[in-house]
Formats: C-alpha cells, sequence, structure tokens
C-alpha cells in the first residue's frame, strides 16, 4: 500500500516523464545512446551507461554465406553461441575468438538417425548440456529434439498426453531450458497452463508454474448470471502464458510475459518477471522501492504505447537478471532484490538501439541481444561504471565487505545519484559492525528495512557497551526512593517517639 500511495503521488507531482522513443534522458558520448534509473521517489535519473556497444554482428560478420532469416532463438555456452535462424530451418553455431570477433563453428540442419524427419522445421529454441548434449524447438514439427553433440538422434519429447489440453491443438514448442539431471521445461503456444515439464525418459510428468490469475469481482459477478451468448463476449479468466524461461546457475526458472494489464501494473499486482523453484512456485524478491516492471511510465507517442512488455530474460552468476523489453526495445537490469541497477537502448538504428530485439544472453558480463528484423546481434560489453558496479557486488558475496565499500565509493565518484552506491556502502558497513555509520547511508536513501537492521545492531552494541550505566541508573532509579521512603519512614517515627515521651 506505501508503494502504491508513493507512486500515485508521483504521478502526480512528477514533471519528469519517459515519453516512449522520443526522449533520451541521459545523452552519452557513443552516439546518443542513453542510461537512466529511478530514484526513491521515482523520478527518472539520467545515469553514466552501465554498457558500450563493442559490436554489432551481421550475417557476414558471423561468416555466412546465407543471410539469417527471422532469427527468434540465442543461447550461449562457453565462449560459443548458437543461433537459432527460425526463416531458414536452421542452427548456427559460431565461437567467440577475442573480444570483438565470431567466426563459424557449424551449422545444423540436419541431423542423423532412425527418425522419419531428419530435418529441421522453424527452430525457436535451443538448450545445450554440460555433456554435449543439443535439446531443440522443434517447432514447425511440433517436437523437442535431444541430440547428441555428433548430431546423432537420441529422442524427442512430443505432445504431452493430459485430459486437459485440447486433443485439435498443434503442439507448438516455442522456448526451451534443461536443467543438470536432464528434464526438460518448455513453454508451448497455446498452453497457458504454465511450463510443460518432462522427465529425462521424455515422460510428461505435469505443468508447473502458472501464473496467478486475475479478474474484476463485478466481471466475475456478471458472468456468473450471464447467458452463454454473453459469457462468450467476456474475457475468460485464465493464466497467461510465458514468453520466455531461463534457467540460472543453481537451477531456478526465471519466466517472462508481455502480457500486462496497464491497471495490474497501477496497481502494484502485475508479476511480469518470476523466479520459479522446483515447486513451481514464484520466490522472486520484491524489495525495491518500485515494481519489477521495467519503466514506470509511458506515454503513447510514436505508436509506442503501454507498458514496458518483457519478452527474454538472462541471469548472471551475481543473480543480477536482465530482461528484454519489447515494447520500446530496452533493456533492464535488477539485482537480487528487485531494485533496478540499469536501464538503456531504445527502437532505432544505430549502434545501441533495435528495431525488433527478440531474445538475450550473456557471456560473462557482456550481452548479446539477437534483433529478428535486422538479423544481427548486438554485443555490449560494460563500461568502467558497470565494471565498478559489478566489481563492489561481487566483493560483497564473496565476503570482501571493506573492499567492497571503498568500489561503491568509486561508483559514486562517477555518479552521485546512484541510489544503490548508498545502500551497498551501508550493507557493507553493516556487515563490518559498523552500524550507526550504516544508518546514515540507508537514511539518505530511505532504505528501512536495512536501516531497521543497523538500527536494531546499534540499539544492542549501545546497551552492552553501556550496560555498567544503565545499571546503575535503573539501580538509582529504583533504590534511592526506597532509600528515601525509609528515612521518612524512620525520621516519622522519631518524631512520634519524641512526642510520646513527653
Amino acid at each position: 500500500m506505501r508503494k502504491i500511495i508513493k507512486r500515485v503521488g508521483v504521478l502526480l507531482a512528477s514533471a519528469v516523464m519517459l515519453l516512449g522513443s522520443s526522449m533520451a534522458v541521459c545523452a552519452s558520448t557513443d552516439g546518443g545512446r542513453y542510461s537512466y534509473n529511478y530514484d526513491y521517489w521515482g523520478d527518472v535519473q539520467g545515469s553514466p551507461d552501465a554498457y558500450a556497444v563493442a559490436g554489432v554482428y551481421t550475417s557476414v560478420d558471423l561468416g555466412l554465406d546465407k543471410n539469417l532469416s527471422n532469427p527468434q532463438g540465442l543461447f550461449v555456452q562457453g565462449n560459443t553461441v548458437y543461433i537459432c535462424d527460425t526463416g531458414n530451418n536452421r542452427i548456427v553455431v559460431v565461437e567467440r575468438v577475442d573480444a570483438e570477433g565470431f567466426k563459424l563453428k557449424r551449422i545444423i540442419e540436419e541431423f542423423k538417425g532412425d527418425v522419419e524427419v531428419r530435418t529441421l522445421s522453424g527452430p525457436t529454441d535451443i538448450a545445450v548440456s554440460q555433456e554435449g548434449e543439443l535439446y531443440i524447438a522443434d517447432k514447425g514439427n511440433g517436437r523437442i529434439l535431444k541430440l547428441d553433440e555428433d548430431l546423432n538422434y537420441l529422442m524427442q519429447f512430443d505432445k504431452p498426453v493430459d485430459n486437459t489440453l485440447d486433443p485439435e491443438l498443434t503442439f507448438s514448442p516455442s522456448k526451451i531450458v534443461i536443467d543438470t539431471a536432464g528434464r526438460v521445461y518448455c513453454v508451448a503456444q497455446g498452453i497457458n497452463k504454465g511450463l510443460i515439464k518432462y522427465e529425462s525418459d521424455g515422460v510428461f510428468s505435469g505443468f508447473v508454474g502458472a501464473t496467478k490469475v486475475t479478474y474484476d469481482f463485478a466481471d466475475y459477478i456478471w458472468k456468473r448470471i450471464a447467458t452463454e451468448e454473453q459469457k462468450a463476449k467476456l474475457e475468460s479468466f485464465v493464466p497467461t502464458e510465458y514468453d520466455n524461461i531461463y534457467m540460472d546457475y543453481e537451477g531456478f526458472i526465471y519466466a517472462c510475459t508481455s502480457n500486462v494489464k496497464e491497471e495490474d501494473v497501477d496497481a502494484g499486482t502485475a508479476d511480469p518477471v518470476r523466479k520459479l523453484n522446483l515447486m513451481g512456485n514464484d520466490i522472486l524478491v520484491r524489495n525495491g522501492e518500485w515494481f519489477v516492471v521495467g519503466d514506470l511510465y509511458w506515454g503513447n507517442n510514436a505508436g509506442y504505447d503501454g507498458p514496458s512488455r518483457f519478452t527474454d530474460v538472462t541471469v548472471f552468476d551475481n543473480d543480477i537478471y536482465v530482461v528484454l523489453d519489447r515494447n520500446r526495445d530496452r533493456l533492464f537490469g535488477y539485482n537480487d532484490q528487485g531494485r533496478m541497477v540499469f536501464a538503456f537502448g531504445g527502437p532505432g538504428n544505430m549502434d545501441g538501439y533495435f528495431r525488433y530485439p527478440v531474445a538475450i544472453d550473456h557471456m560473462g558480463y557482456d550481452l548479446l541481444v539477437l534483433d529478428s528484423l535486422d538479423c544481427a546481434i548486438t554485443l555490449f560489453s560494460p563500461t568502467e561504471f558497470g565494471s565498478l558496479v559489478y566489481q563492489a557486488i561481487d566483493q560483497f558475496d564473496s565476503g570482501l565487505y571493506e573492499e567492497s565499500g571503498k568500489t561503491w565509493q568509486e561508483v559514486m565518484k562517477i555518479n552521485g545519484n546512484y541510489d544503490l552506491a548508498y545502500i551497498g556502502i551501508g550493507r557493507s558497513l553493516l556487515r563490518q559492525e559498523r552500524y550507526h555509520e550504516a544508518m546514515e547511508y540507508f537514511e539518505l536513501k530511505y532504505d528501512a528495512d536495512n536501516y531497521s537492521k543497523a538500527y536494531k545492531q546499534y540499539r544492542k552494541e549501545w546497551v552492552e557497551e553501556n550496560i555498567l550505566v544503565i545499571f546503575i541508573v535503573v539501580f538509582a532509579v529504583l533504590v534511592i526512593p526506597l532509600v528515601i521512603g525509609k528515612v521518612r519512614n524512620l525520621k516519622h517515627e522519631i518524631d512520634t517517639a519524641d512526642i510520646f515521651r513527653m
């Protein structure tokens, strides 16, 4: 409720808004690309770029004789990049040979094995195990293939057998991830029950992680009393489909959906990004001042309207996740607490902008974004500012709290308005048991949760250091009145005894 009230206040009072693609809030020196963030009050704060374009790679740059056509999927393993060249019914595999270049490794169009169809048809995603086994979402053929590294057919995963599915529904797997045990999780077009889960032997074992169903109570009542014809015209109360999924290094699945409503974003009930555990429960931490929804404000300029629509996500080993907004072609980074780390990008033909981005992945801290209209991959590398942010986070995660605080100080020298730097310094001081100093940094950025933690420890520390004084004061408060009372009673008895003797 506090966040909703604050959001309403900001919407009424703030004069700073992002109007689609027409406004760059912070121009940089590399061709006009901009980066920004939101402060505690929800105001847009221009920021130094966390990323710079290291290169844009087209079909020619990747060594292809035939240009990419409507590529839809991207997967990175080590220095190898797998591109789902959907329009050409193939998988393109390239290898990064240096900081700026790629070379063609191989092209997968067909495979070997005792199966009727040994060619691909509109592949949309691929996942590769540590052993080199390839799992391909062969969407046009309605199957998920499993091949060994020599392209020998091993098995396939077909449409799940489930009584709740329409028997006439064509199985169209679009996105897949695999875990270390060989289990497959799939997003399929037209199936909104969550992720389809297959065991390693190909057996369908159920649906996991279905999105929450939201509806207006008045609509629910009306639907109960409406005629069949009226019901057919009403919106169905069903879960929404996921657009994409990513499995992090711990085995948690990050799922995103572009199907969000403006009223849900305004009310704070939208969850376009979810982190699913093995039970399919959403455990994503949302401790930031603002919701994990991308842009807080939007207009209808240049044909771009409505909230951010996340269509892909990737996760670093430090738990920072980056989501791709296809609505305004931007990238949003969030830390493990749900606080925005950076935002940049936009629609356009210049480097660092996109026409129709469809997939994102990472190689170390470098980001790769696949554009299906440009048929190109944009490679982003961290700037000095971005590298310092990651260094500070990694140092903290490694237990180097004092070093982390010093690195956050360097971040503040570059961007004095960066909220995460203040909070990062406060957290490092908190770990160093410098509670009072930590409280000052948390107070500067209105971080009530961490301030309470620091205050609790500071209060405990103060009590321990002043326990003798506290004991003396308490003793004095309790004992002195008793002594005074006893003295008064004794004096009264003496005075009374003298009267009786007289």
